[in-house]
Order: structure tokens, then sequence, then C-alpha cells
């Protein structure tokens, strides 16, 4: 699958497939053609991808083909050990989470999970969690807190599940006593959008001593089309919405919202697992380098004082 703005490069690629196919099946030289629509594609790639409007972003942060919370850490770790239950209803799909060894360290890593096909988008609601699936992701931080291993967040999620089920087991609270729990745990917490980012459904795990982004997701109060609707009773103006709401990684990041931003292959991270687990990979040691140099009273002040500081002016 393209998105609309991939379209004038698909078609090029595919002239020159079939410029290659050429060669390949008859005596004429076409070498000089070739690397001529070569040359046009990267340029084409270069210019479409580093120049994308926010909404732009917005639509590969949801490409189908974009790596998941497991595609990172089955990339990341051959040892996952996944754990289920949040001891009180049942095992949310949409929260996944459990210890995993990446490069001799251990860690304890959650995140929300989407599905690929219907079937799988089903069972994981696509990736909206209800209240058994932020408690279940508290009583495994707590868990690493108790052997103390750090903890990394994987956010991708459209919100939290506002089902009526939902709210009658206490969404709300649920989310709350995370933000509250998270703020005081003793381990490091690093957290990652590495999709979409929408509301409390994304805050609820998201409250670290380092939030970082992918380049090419969002992080937001509310998705555009919501927004859209919201304010003009449709969804036909969620591209100005996007725009207005200042969601993509340089926003936050200008904002003093997030801690940096993690680079992504040109096209997008499904592009290139390898590649953009690496870059991921990176971002996390680095950080747990810095926290770990911290003592735990001074690493959980910063930590309370980072969220404080936001939305804070004088006059």
């Amino acid at each position: 699958m393209h998105l609309e703005f991939e379209q004038p490069i698909v078609e090029l690629e595919s002239k020159l497939a079939d410029m290659k196919e050429l060669a390949r099946e008859s005596d004429v030289d076409v070498s000089d053609a070739i690397k001529k629509l070569e040359d046009k594609i990267s340029k084409l790639k270069k210019e479409t991808f580093l120049n994308l409007t926010r909404w732009q972003r917005v639509q590969l942060s949801r490409h189908p083909e974009r790596p998941y919370t497991l595609d990172y850490i089955y990339e990341l770790s051959e040892d996952f050990v996944e754990l289920f239950g949040d001891r009180v209803v049942k095992d949310d799909k949409a929260m996944v989470g459990g210890f995993a060894n990446i490069d001799d360290q251990t860690f304890m890593i959650i995140g929300q999970q989407k599905g690929r096909n219907t079937k799988q988008r089903q069972m994981r609601n696509f990736g909206m969690a209800n209240p058994d699936g932020y408690r279940k992701a508290l009583r495994l931080m707590k868990l690493a807190e108790k052997f103390n291993k750090p903890i990394i967040t994987l956010i991708d999620t459209p919100g939290a599940y506002p089902g009526i089920e939902a709210e009658e087991r206490g969404q709300g609270e649920a989310i709350a006593r995370n933000l509250k729990e998270m703020m005081t745990l003793k381990v490091p917490v690093i957290c990652i959008i590495i999709g979409e980012g929408a509301s409390g459904g994304a805050l609820g795990i998201a409250i670290g001593d380092r939030v970082f982004m992918m380049e090419n997701s969002w992080y937001s109060v509310i998705s555009p089309e919501n927004c859209s609707t919201i304010l003009w009773r449709t969804w036909d103006y969620k591209e100005q919405a996007a725009e207005a709401l200042k969601l993509t990684a340089s926003d936050m990041l200008k904002n003093n919202l997030i801690d940096g931003i993690i680079k992504e292959p040109l096209g997008g991270a499904h592009t290139d697992l390898k590649t953009s687990s690496l870059e991921l990979k990176k971002a996390i040691f680095k950080a747990l380098k810095e926290l770990e140099k911290l003592s735990v009273e001074k690493r959980i002040e910063q930590r309370i004082d980072k969220f404080c500081a936001m939305g804070a002016f004088t006059g």
C-alpha cells in the first residue's frame, strides 16, 4: 500500500523496474537512462520526505506496514518473555509487555500493540487499551521496580478505548493512577512514541525521565480528525487541524515537550526495520547511561519537575 503523496515516487519506481526488465531481456544498453531515473527517484524521495506536511506525517505514522511494538521488541531482543494479565479482570491484548534482554541489559518493555489484518486488529482492539491494559502496564512497571530493571514504554495508540464498559471499569482512574505512580518509580523510565500518541491513552504510559519521538510519529491531546469534527462538525478540515495542533516530533521538541527525535530511514520506519531499531537502541542506551549517573531521588525530582514545567509561563 502506498500513500497519496508517495504516488509520483511509485510511478517512477515502476518505470525503473520496467527499464531494468527491458535491459535483462534484450541487448539494448539503457544503463545511462537507468542511472538518470535512479537519480531522479532519489532526488524526489528527498524532496518529498524532507518536506512533509504535518498531516502527511500523521498518515505516515499510520502506515499499515509501519513497525509496531512487538516488531521492535523481537528485532532488538531474542529472549523476550511476555507477561499477561492485570490480576483484576483480564489480559488486555492492546497492551503488551514483559522482560527482554538487549545487549546483555534486562529491560521491562511495555507498549500498545496494533494488528496487521482484520482479525488481529479486533483482537488488539486497534491499539486502544481498556482499564485492564493500563493496570497491567502498571503491574509490570512495579515488577520492574522490584527487580531494579529500567523500563521502556513504546507508545502507539489512537487513544484509550472510549467504550461504555471501559468507563464502567474505571478508565479515567486507571490512567490517572498510572500518571501518579510513574512519577515516582525508582528505576529509569524511557518513553518513545513510535507511531500515534493520542490523548490520555498515550500519556498513560508516557511519564518518563526521557521522552523521545520517532521522526514520523505524532503526539497530541486529540487526533486531527476528532479536532476537525469538534470545531467544524466534519472531518474535512483534518489537514488544517493537524497544522494548528502542531503535533509532529519537531513541534514537540521546539516546545520542550520531548527530549529528542529518533531519526527514521528516508521513506519511514517501515522501509527499514533494522535501521529504525538500531536508532531506537542507540537512543535508549544513551539515555540510560545518563540516567544511571543520577541518584534515585534526583531522578524522581527531575522527572516531576519536567512534567510540572509543561505549559507553565510567566506573564
